[in-house]
């Protein structure tokens, strides 16, 4: 019991932090706006309670008099009064219109500058936050969530205002007016408060547990969209139904907790408002036709018909503004639920990145000696700034890279690589061969410094890559993977991706040195093709000539290939082999790859088996050790 109270207690706390800074946040860029509609409110307000007061006025002192008197008398006088009220309530108008004008400005401009931050914060994320987060979750962020704030930024903070406002002034008019009959409506009021934080609460928790549950369900349906075509390859539609339906039905009976909560809370305030009316013109009657004398802050008074009219206008007022405000808690909830949701992917761990080594474009003497420049060349360098004593030398950018005894494990107690070294001269083509799990794509991982090593080093051109900045690491390295990713846009624009400063002219001759050229010169509009859907109408092969035509283009010294034939049939591979072959020439190149004919003229073959390499050397030598890899090439053994 004690455990449930500190965690309900947490939870709070935690609720509170959130609504804080959200409120923070939307400050942060539109506090001048939120000021105006601050006392555009403060308008609103006490225009309806001039407005009451007035009524008073209006009723004591010319329409009483004028029915015993004769109207004709006070006609005149209760025209210009109702005119005068009648400028009172288009003031308050106006101001309502002019803040709902400018809640429109702060919620769509706070929405936007979330999604901007949110897509920000995403690019600085590593590789293992995707790896280790559902995709549909983190797309529920962008929709579902930034929604919930949307409802709460427009509806509920302006609604929670007004309330507060209104609220104030509405009971220091009440008070002037007759102290028992406020002290009647505080009674009631309080008993709607106390309701409200009683269903509110109940309400709170399952609109939490709502926007949970909803992030699940729309993970699970982005898993199923990528993953059609196994679904219809093996039957699975029954099964996946069964499957939504548990996620669906789970989000179903949160979701109906929360609204019952949520929808049950307004009848009730309705009618404790309605009672509260009713006790109010009952009390009120009994005091004018008993003559009970009247409590007010100067003392006893008659109660008069227009103190009652006016007491009955106000507390149908706080009753309504009472339940309106209820109704906002479930979008506060769902609101406070998003942003912390927000918020804990905005607060996110960024990719750490320590390097202080640069690429730099370089000019060569004839003395091999090197000078910074800032125009485009065709050499490069990596600039390291020695901390010692502040001096620069130059490293002239080759591809070669070494690993020296490194051991790495993507979650603690369990290793993936174990003591692993092997080195790649600059222009080498070093094959990586192995089962599934063996630890091949991870290296090239390391090499990309997706990940850290956990011990060991890694150098690049001699220098530990741990120094080297992690853009211009990236920059230095191109990469065609197995799984394949192009954007919608033109063909010419996919392909430049590699290099955004390309020129077409560039472009096309990528294109043409992956053998790409002629198919896309067949497309209906050549290069400037429009695709979408990561090119689906595209084949297979096609897609990945693109993506060797984007890797080409990028014009790096080392490459890495990461089973980018697996995929393709015979006659297609043959033509992406001939593409890759024309890209590896002069470079660096690692080499992932089951199909063991694409890795035969390799410079070195590395077998690794559980993390370690247990055979290394060219294709002959391997051959003769009639080891792990004559049995894979023999057929003997096959890669799982």
């Amino acid at each position: 019991m004690a455990k449930s109270i500190k965690d309900m207690k947490s939870k709070k706390a935690s609720s509170l932090k959130t609504l804080k800074r959200l409120i923070q946040y939307v400050n942060k860029y539109y506090l001048k706006y939120f000021l105006v509609v601050f006392f555009c409110i403060l308008i609103v307000s006490v225009c309806f309670v001039v407005g009451s007061v007035m009524l008073q006025i209006l009723i004591d002192t010319y329409i009483t008099p004028g029915i015993s008197s004769g109207l004709d008398t006070v006609w005149s006088g209760i025209l210009e009064f109702v005119g005068i009220i009648a400028l009172v309530y288009l003031a308050g108008v106006i101001a309502s219109f002019t803040y709902t004008r400018l809640m429109a400005v702060i919620t769509q401009g706070t929405l936007m500058h979330f999604r901007k931050d949110m897509f920000t914060k995403m690019e600085q994320l590593p590789i293992k936050y995707y790896d280790t987060h559902p995709h549909g979750e983190i797309m529920s962020t962008y929709t579902n969530d930034v929604d919930a704030i949307r409802q709460t930024i427009s509806q509920s903070m302006p609604a929670i205002v007004q309330f507060v406002f209104t609220f104030i002034a509405l009971f220091v008019m009440m008070f002037t007016f007759s102290i028992w009959l406020t002290l009647i409506a505080i009674f009631f009021i309080a008993l709607m408060l106390l309701t409200t934080r009683i269903v509110g609460a109940g309400s709170a928790k399952y609109m939490v547990k709502q926007q949970e549950d909803l992030a699940a369900e729309e993970g699970f349906v982005e898993e199923v969209i990528n993953g059609q075509r196994v679904v219809k390859v093996f039957n699975h539609e029954e099964e996946g139904e069964k499957t939504f339906d548990v996620y669906n039905k789970k989000l179903f009976n949160t979701s109906r907790k929360a609204y019952n909560y949520s929808n049950v809370l307004f009848p009730i305030i309705g009618n404790l408002g309605n009672i509260l009316y009713v006790v109010i013109a009952i009390v009120g009657a009994i005091f004018i036709f008993t003559g009970t004398q009247n409590l007010t802050f100067s003392g006893f008074t008659p109660l008069t018909i227009g103190v009652i009219v006016s007491f009955l206008t106000s507390t149908r007022t706080i009753a309504q503004n009472v339940g309106q405000t209820s109704e906002q808690i479930g979008l506060i909830n769902m609101g406070i639920a998003g942003a912390g949701r927000i918020f804990s992917l905005m607060d996110e761990e960024p990719e750490h990145d320590d390097g202080y080594v640069t690429l730099v474009n370089v000019t060569k003497d004839e003395n091999g000696n090197f000078t910074e420049s800032k125009k485009q060349t065709n050499h490069w360098a990596w600039r390291h700034l020695h901390k010692a004593d502040n001096s620069v030398t130059y490293v002239e950018l080759k591809g070669a890279v070494s690993l020296e005894n490194v051991n790495f494990s993507y979650t603690p107690n369990k290793q993936i690589l174990h003591n692993v070294s092997f080195y790649a001269k600059p222009g080498q083509k070093i094959a990586l061969v192995g089962a599934t799990g063996a630890g091949k794509t991870t290296i090239t991982n390391l090499i990309n410094r997706f990940y850290d090593i956990d011990s060991g080093k890694i150098r690049y051109d001699g220098i530990n890559i741990n120094k080297i900045r992690k853009p211009d690491l990236r920059r230095s390295l191109g990469i065609v993977l197995q799984d394949i990713n192009l954007y919608t846009g033109t063909v010419m624009d996919n392909i430049r991706y590699g290099r955004l400063d390309a020129t077409n002219e560039e472009c096309i001759k990528a294109a043409t040195l992956a053998n790409a050229d002629e198919f896309i010169s067949r497309l209906p509009q050549g290069y400037q093709t429009v695709l979408k859907g990561n090119a689906s109408s595209l084949s297979q092969g096609q897609r990945q000539l693109i993506s060797i035509a984007r890797a080409a283009v990028a014009n790096t010294p080392a490459m890495i290939l990461d089973e980018a034939t697996s995929s393709i049939d015979t006659h297609t591979e043959a033509l992406v082999q001939a593409g890759m072959d024309n890209l590896m020439k002069g470079r660096t190149v690692f080499v992932i790859a089951h199909r063991l004919s694409t890795i035969k003229n390799s410079n070195a073959i590395m077998v690794m088996d559980n993390g370690r390499i247990i055979e290394r050397g060219d294709h002959d030598d391997l051959i003769k050790q009639k080891g792990m890899y004559y049995q894979l090439y023999t057929g003997a053994f096959e890669l799982e």
